[in-house]
């Protein structure tokens, strides 16, 4: 190839190391990096330094040491203290009624006549065959005598007198089934006259006068239900009938049982157990107690669905906290308890048990009277929070409640 010696001549390009472009890249970024660095330093200077978290508001109490009783608790339903039917045993017309529907009556009293015609004719006629027979016997013991007189002179013979003292005995047996057909007639006619066996209320009147009445009549003429003193009927676990003698052998007086409403904590009466039935019921493995009331206000009645509870001994002195204290975790159960710096701080413990919205804890559960617990907002806590204490609102028209911070230590739980 010749070249043209008039076309113009071009240097060669120089070409760059790729080592320098590197070094080159390297030093670039550094000083961008080192600024950026300058630039936040000056910029976390300008700022004023972070502000600590705010305190979380709580609501606390204090834990308290108490007298607290243990108790059973079952439900069970109120009976009549006794219940009787009230029944005719003749048959005759219903002359009268002695008693207005839902009085209470006494022992004794009137309640129904029936009647007594009949039966004070059947009175009459055995009083009169008794009579007669009596007179036939005088008749015979006078002919006994002489009888007797007349064998001593040999003037009637032996057959004669033993023929005439069987003659005696037999009118004096016949006196005497007189006379027990008299006292029956008057235990009939007693009869006619219906008094109330027992004090208490009657219900509503089954019969009403003008009717003929059966002793065998199913329904009969009333129901007695005796409602002061009143009883209970309970049931508890199986599992308590060991406790429950144990309880009774060590105790003086019979056990305390307290009766509370259904919808409630109003205490309807206090009384006592009766009965611990001697038979565990297989089928739901429960066990029977009964328990006396004095009912004089009628808070109980026949029929009536309670909350039966009944008291084993005291339990002595022991820590208490509300039961909205204890939290639950993995562990175990713990509460947040609050030291001086007014932080809040797991801690462990062990509940005993927990009745009437109060846990009691155990002696070792590291916690001391009057230190104060949360027992409200321990969702938003975690250790180490910093706490206020928040001040309750009392509802319209209610008095406002004292703090439990500054609640007296002192009480007990019934």
């Amino acid at each position: 190839m010749t070249t043209s010696p008039n076309s113009p001549k071009t240097s060669p390009t120089p070409q760059r190391s790729p080592l320098a472009i590197v070094v080159a890249t390297a030093l670039i970024l550094a000083a961008g990096v080192g600024g950026w660095s300058a630039m936040q330093r000056a910029t976390a200077a300008d700022q004023p330094a972070t502000k600590a978290l705010p305190p979380v508001s709580v609501s606390v109490a204090r834990v308290q040491e108490r007298d607290l009783p243990l108790y059973l608790a079952g439900v069970g339903t109120v009976t009549a203290n006794a219940s009787v039917v009230v029944k005719t045993r003749i048959d005759g017309q219903l002359d009268k009624v002695g008693f207005e529907e839902g009085q209470e009556v006494k022992k004794g009293q009137l309640l129904a006549q029936i009647d007594p015609r009949a039966l004070q004719a059947q009175l009459a006629q055995a009083e009169a065959q008794r009579a007669k027979d009596a007179a036939t016997l005088m008749n015979a013991r006078l002919d006994l005598q002489r009888y007797t007189t007349l064998r001593s002179q040999d003037a009637a013979t032996q057959q004669q007198l033993d023929t005439q003292k069987a003659l005696v005995a037999q009118l004096e047996a016949a006196v005497k089934t007189d006379e027990a057909q008299v006292a029956y007639a008057k235990v009939q006619l007693s009869y006619t006259t219906i008094n109330a066996p027992l004090s208490g209320r009657v219900g509503a009147r089954l019969v009403d006068p003008g009717n003929i009445v059966h002793a065998a009549d199913a329904n009969g003429l009333v129901v007695i239900n005796q409602i002061d003193p009143i009883t209970l009927v309970f049931t508890l676990p199986e599992e308590a009938v060991v406790g429950i003698n144990r309880a009774q052998r060590n105790s003086q007086q019979p056990l305390k049982v307290v009766a509370y409403a259904r919808d409630s904590q109003e205490v309807l009466a206090t009384g006592k157990l009766i009965l611990l039935d001697n038979q565990i019921n297989t089928t739901n493995g429960t066990v029977q107690l009964k328990a006396r009331f004095d009912n004089a206000e009628h808070k109980l009645w026949p029929g009536q669905y309670v909350n039966a509870r009944l008291q084993m001994n005291s339990h002595g002195n022991a820590l208490t906290v509300p039961a909205a204290a204890i939290q639950r975790n993995q562990q175990g159960t713990y509460v947040y308890a609050i030291d001086q710096d007014d932080k809040a701080n797991m801690q462990p413990v062990k509940v005993d048990r927990i009745q009437d919205g109060v846990a009691v804890l155990a002696a070792d559960s590291g916690v001391t009277a009057d230190q104060r617990v949360v027992i409200d907002g321990q969702y938003k806590l975690k250790p180490g929070s910093r706490i206020v204490e928040s001040k309750p609102q009392p509802a319209k028209g209610a008095v406002a409640a004292v703090p439990a911070a500054n609640a007296d230590a002192k009480g007990s739980t019934k």
